[in-house]
């Protein structure tokens, strides 16, 4: 286990870079070892399974995308940039992350791996986004940086106890629905990046950058918060 390509980190690079030619569907540990110029048994001992290599892809794709949007809210936070700005920042570190990483993006964000059911230890990691969505929406009610819904919910509450831990209890009206609303904030997120990131916009839209935080935008509008708008970035995709 001396050598550098047996460790996990180097079998991890080499799973990689699979997803990235075959895409999940194609990972095998026989594939993982023959790509790293290892036995299968060399692999077997560090991850005995497929599914455990799959796993720890997992995890760290949502941890290293929701370390991405921890850091930009934090500096954003530390700079005293009100809520709305915070949530640009966020969500424009977690674009980023995606073009950066299509590969890990797709595997998170993809169509579903065959005969792959995730097991209890990617729900936590997986926590981190609509966590750093949650604490920033939760900062700006507690801030009166909030406008109150037009219209609420209808009908009995739609949350399980999971959203409503996550965001620290339901807020009294005229924002009790606020935890809905940032789960369709959350939703929207994730599939404007599916858009952008598998080239679903670009027929429609000139300047996808822009367009991602115009959307980021409309979507905060649903929970009551104003992103500024203006300052856009340099164009990550080609």
């Amino acid at each position: 286990m001396g050598d550098s390509r047996t460790s996990a980190a180097g079998i991890k690079a080499a799973a990689r870079q699979l997803l990235i030619e075959l895409g999940a569907g194609g990972l095998t540990l026989e594939a993982v070892a023959s790509g790293s110029g290892l036995a299968v048994t060399d692999v077997e001992a560090v991850f005995p399974h497929r599914d455990d290599l799959l796993t720890t892809l997992i995890i760290d794709a949502y941890n290293d995308s929701g370390a991405a949007m921890e850091r930009a809210d934090q500096a954003a936070s530390a700079a005293g940039s009100p809520a709305g700005a915070r949530l640009l920042a966020a969500t424009r570190a977690l674009r980023q992350w995606s073009f950066d990483n299509p590969a890990e993006f797709t595997l998170i964000y993809g169509s579903p791996v065959p005969d792959y059911h995730a097991p209890q230890d990617t729900v936590l990691p997986a926590s981190r986004t609509p966590a750093v969505l949650a604490g920033i929406v939760r900062s700006a009610l507690e801030a009166g940086e909030l406008s109150p819904p037009r219209r609420t919910v209808p009908g009995p509450p739609l949350l399980l106890p999971d959203a409503v831990h996550l965001f620290g209890g339901v807020p009294e009206a005229p924002f009790s629905d606020v935890i809905e609303r940032g789960i369709v904030l959350w939703s929207t997120l994730i599939g404007l990046l599916v858009f952008q990131v598998f080239s679903r916009t670009h027929d429609s839209v000139r300047d996808q950058s822009a367009f991602f935080d115009f959307a980021v935008a409309v979507a905060a509008e649903s929970v009551g918060l104003v992103v500024p708008l203006g300052e856009t970035e340099t164009e990550t995709e080609s």
